[in-house]
């Protein structure tokens, strides 16, 4: 039997999140976690294929092998650029 890990997965959007913990076998990578997690449940506009991934705030290919403790977060697009809206404000 495959040794196993316990990871998170993480969603947010501005008015609510989640954080789904989950028992896998050891080799499953980031994007397998989140389906896994059946996180789209909670948010099905929410598509994991074109997701951008991260580990603790540090940004992963979604092939990434996880490790024992990880939290898998899943990013969603930006709706703006920060540089630009700074620099917007400034201008004002």
């Amino acid at each position: 039997m495959a040794d196993t890990l316990q990871v998170e997965v993480a969603y947010a959007e501005p008015k609510r999140q989640k954080i789904i913990r989950i028992i896998a076998n050891e080799g499953i990578t980031a994007e397998q976690a989140a389906s896994r997690s059946g996180i789209v449940r909670f948010f099905p506009g929410l598509d994991l294929t074109d997701a951008e991934y991260g580990i603790f705030s540090q940004p992963c290919e979604p092939d990434t092998v996880l490790r024992d403790g990880d939290r898998v977060e899943i990013y969603r697009p930006l709706i703006a650029d920060p540089k630009e809206m700074r620099r917007q404000r400034a201008n004002r």
